[in-house]
């Protein structure tokens, strides 16, 4: 039998520690972003024997295994344990257990038993494997459980709030989601499309409604709600941009904004969501070189994508007339292995075939997703917050640093170059307007505002991410 333990202190109480291991999506929220892991069924509900999870996760390259957990030995304010029911070890029983240590601190102690199969064997050529892969999950899990206790504490004297969110199941909004229901929060999803009727009731603690985002939507939608977080809109970088994908690009940000910000208006003032936050990004500011943009940079004068994020931003209009706090959240770069920039990049970089783009002196305007999701909680909470806010880690970096960090925390060679013609070529216009921009974006209102990041540097951001610690 092998063991394997790590204790971390948490900023919550042991009670508290239990309470947000106990509700609907803490499962899904402490998973690691490299193991791809999928969550393909759910028995019974957390605190009541017999509760099991079913997910499908990577064992070899593609190649998934099944593991089926049963928690059990549930103790409020104390722990729990969870056990192999099917799957590739021989034995697992994992022990989580809370440790007072004061009114609003406490530890959490893992503690893990388990024999890898095929014996002598086994252990000679999976040991390692195993116990370097716990490592990296473990710690990822410990840092992150600590971040949302603190993000979250920030304002446990505030109530709880009932969020509508759109763009739920996308790379940003799935964790914000995840981030707000473990913190205590109601969710609804307004999801289009057939979502609504096939998902998942409960899986996540939220709510399913199905929307139509280029269509005026019944404010009752959003009737008793607190806020509304507006996250939906076509991918830029799926495809090249025809006249069509421009037009979809278009449409599908403006007219969903406008019709929830008049959906919002519409409500009676005492059913009316207090706060509309609503995407945006800092490509508004268009390329700007090594100029510092604050806030209270002009947009660009010219371009597609500045364009597209002013009548992005307009949209929000009658929310504000109305008198709803209205934050347009100027988005950066997001860094997650899930998708994305990063995990577009990826498969290359680790095949040794990283590349700086152009000249490499454009400025990446980047943001982890964790950090990302504590912003937008950020700008949730903080009532002084209004209009725009960048979304972006304080340290951005040029396009060759990031190149050469991404490739010395892979551990890969990083030298290869692709001059701007050869993008031309590849991606089309969105080559100049995203991949070789230069946007010196900076978070001076959330730094002003006392938001933390955990991520302000670059390399340590993509060590967390990638899990190399």
């Amino acid at each position: 039998m092998s063991l394997f333990t790590l204790r971390s202190a948490m900023p919550a109480s042991a009670n508290d520690l239990y309470a947000w291991h106990a509700r609907p999506g803490a499962f899904l929220r402490l998973n690691p972003p490299w193991e791809r892991v999928e969550v393909v069924g759910k028995e019974g509900e957390f605190g009541t024997a017999p509760y099991r999870v079913t997910v499908r996760t990577p064992i070899v390259g593609p190649l998934k295994g099944r593991f089926v957990s049963e928690a059990y030995d549930f103790r409020p304010g104390e722990g729990f344990q969870d056990r192999q029911i099917e799957g590739p070890f021989a034995f697992w029983n994992h022990t989580h257990t809370m440790i007072p240590n004061g009114p609003d601190a406490s530890f959490i102690d893992d503690r893990i038993e388990y024999r890898i199969p095929l014996r002598a064997v086994g252990r000679l050529f999976g040991e390692r494997t195993v116990r370097n892969r716990l490592r990296a999950m473990f710690a990822y899990r410990h840092v992150l459980t600590a971040s949302d206790l603190r993000r979250h504490g920030l304002y446990r004297d505030r109530p709880r709030l009932k969020v509508a969110v759109t763009g739920s199941r996308g790379l940003v909004g799935s964790n914000l989601v995840l981030f707000l229901t473990t913190g205590g929060h109601a969710v609804t999803r307004l999801v289009s499309g057939s979502g609504a009727a096939t998902a998942p009731a409960g899986e996540d603690g939220t709510r399913y409604v199905s929307w139509a985002p280029q269509a005026k939507l019944d404010p009752a939608a959003l009737d008793g709600c607190d806020a509304v977080i507006h996250l939906a809109g076509d991918s830029i970088a799926e495809g090249k941009w025809t006249a069509a994908k421009r037009k979809k690009i278009l449409e599908s940000r403006s007219v969903p904004t406008r019709n929830l910000a008049e959906a919002v208006a519409a409500l009676p003032p005492d059913r009316r969501p207090k706060v509309f936050l609503s995407a945006s990004a800092v490509g508004i500011y268009g390329d700007r070189g090594d100029n510092l943009l604050t806030e209270d940079a002009a947009p660009a004068g010219g371009g597609f994508l500045a364009g597209v994020c002013k009548v992005w931003e307009e949209a929000t209009a009658p929310a504000s007339a109305a008198g709803v706090r209205v934050v347009h959240l100027r988005t950066g770069v997001v860094l997650t292995p899930t998708g994305g920039a990063l995990g577009k990049q990826l498969p290359a970089f680790k095949a040794g075939a990283g590349a700086v783009l152009g000249t490499g002196k454009q400025w990446v305007p980047w943001i982890s997703v964790d950090d990302l999701v504590g912003a937008i909680h950020h700008c949730l909470m903080t009532d002084a917050l209004t209009g725009p806010v960048n979304l972006v880690a304080p340290n951005p970096v040029q396009n060759r640093t990031f190149t050469k960090t991404l490739g010395r925390v892979l551990g890969r060679p990083a030298f290869l170059w692709l001059p701007r013609a050869a993008l031309k070529v590849m991606f089309g216009d969105i080559a100049d307007e995203a991949l070789l921009a230069s946007t010196r974006a900076v978070p001076r209102k959330l730094l002003d505002t006392g938001f933390v990041f955990d991520h302000p540097d670059l390399e340590p951001a993509l060590r967390f991410l990638l899990g190399r610690v």
